[in-house]
């Protein structure tokens, strides 16, 4: 999954995408209202985390303006704790509201739960026929037996999940697992999808020729 990081304090913004990345996520970051709000509004993203006081652009300005085309979730951070300022934060579009300084473990879980939300499932656990996704600890069980997937084979595997019976093209599984800092090759995908039908049973996900891919509960 992808995330969009526009926070304007250097050490913060470099230690939430270090941890996000570690986490499994492609991350995206931007030091300004400006540049998170183009970031957006260009790429699809599975959820932002936005800093309330930003430079150029801020936070609740960005949120009134990405509201008008896009339903992102998001997560607002702030020092501002009062309930008169987390009411207008979540009335300005905001998902959800975090107050600094934070646990890193709740924002990680606060992130799960609203792209979980957003897809629509009520728990962390995606079940794909014998499948079963965790996304809360980012693994995979077939029949109960534990997988063995790599970070990136896990990522497209989930994302396949949260979209089961509905085709997953190749631009989506790009634009959702890779992020701007990637140099991504061009069959990138298909090596992914050849190691995880090597390890799920060469059934499990189909090709659809000119479309993508879908895995059937």
């Amino acid at each position: 999954m992808r995330l969009l990081v526009v926070e304007d304090e250097p050490d913060l913004l470099e230690s939430l995408a270090q941890s996000l990345r570690e986490d499994g996520y492609a991350v995206d970051v931007a030091k300004d209202g400006r540049d998170g709000l183009h970031k957006a509004k260009v790429w699809e993203y599975d959820a932002i985390i936005l800093d309330w006081m930003l430079p150029l652009v801020s936070g609740i300005d960005l949120l009134h303006q990405l509201r008008k085309v896009k339903t992102t979730p998001v997560l607002l951070l702030t020092a501002r704790d009062t309930v008169a300022d987390r009411v207008y934060g979540l009335d300005s579009g905001a998902d959800d509201y975090l107050v600094k300084p934070f646990s890193l473990s709740e924002l990680v879980a606060r992130v799960r739960s609203l792209i979980r939300r957003s897809a629509g499932q009520a728990t962390n656990l995606i079940e794909v026929g014998s499948l079963v996704v965790n996304v809360a600890n980012k693994s995979a069980t077939q029949e109960g037996i534990l997988l063995d997937l790599t970070a990136r084979e896990y990522a497209l595997l989930e994302l396949l999940a949260y979209h089961q019976n509905k085709v997953v093209s190749r631009t989506m599984i790009y634009d959702h697992l890779f992020d701007e800092e990637d140099d991504s090759l061009s069959n990138l995908v298909d090596v992914h999808i050849s190691h995880l039908r090597k390890k799920l049973g060469k059934d499990v996900i189909e090709t659809r020729r000119g479309q993508g891919y879908i895995i059937h509960a």
